[in-house]
């Protein structure tokens, strides 16, 4: 139990709304085997993938800059951004919840590292977005997880008390960032599981 109420409940994006697999989209754009998952493990550690992430360069110029750093083809490059997208599928009992806490009164925020034309793609194809109170996107913030900055954002412009607020992410070095701050932080592995977490918090969903 927390010893201040929680009032706000903070989303990470991937793998917690949605899916978001590296490995699949690897074997999706490159095929089976280990060369299409090297090939998309530097691409997605690479500087370009993290400049996309903090709203530094398009979609359609982080392309060009991965067939220069990855030596792969105009095609497959798009086949790779074909399926980063086409591949963030829903998460059971993710939506569910969001719900259940907005039916409860909480206030809930979406915080995620996430890409200007991604944002766009989840808002067009599904409609939990507009359930938000508010969000923060590292591509319109220029700072990503687990940065203290970008959780300070987010306390800024919608008025959050951290001590009041408890986030949700898979991974746990952002889990850390959130708690240096003062939020929080439950390790996202299922629906159920965060929910069991957050009654352990106090919030009854």
């Amino acid at each position: 139990m927390a010893t201040t109420p929680i009032k706000n409940i903070v989303f990470d994006i991937g793998n917690v709304m949605v899916r978001w697999s590296p490995a699949e989209i690897a074997r999706l754009t490159f095929g089976e085997g280990a060369d299409g998952q090297a090939k998309a493990e530097k691409i997605f550690r690479s500087d370009i993938w993290l400049a996309l992430n903090r709203g530094e360069l398009t979609e359609a110029e982080a392309k060009e800059q991965i067939m220069a750093l990855s030596g792969i083809s105009a095609a497959l490059v798009d086949a790779l951004f074909y399926y980063i997208k086409e591949t963030q599928i829903l998460l059971f009992g993710s939506l569910k919840l969001l719900n259940d806490a907005k039916a409860k009164g909480y206030k809930v925020f979406a915080l995620t590292d996430n890409v200007h034309e991604i944002v766009a793609q989840l808002k067009a194809r599904y409609d939990f977005w507009p359930l938000f109170d508010g969000a923060i996107v590292s591509a319109e913030e220029g700072c990503l997880k687990p940065d203290a900055g970008i959780f300070q954002r987010l306390v800024a412009k919608y008025d959050v008390e951290p001590e009041e607020s408890v986030f949700l992410d898979d991974v746990q070095r952002n889990i850390d960032g959130a708690r240096a701050v003062g939020f929080h932080g439950i390790l996202f592995v299922s629906a159920e599981q965060a929910r069991q977490d957050l009654a352990a918090l106090g919030v009854a969903l």
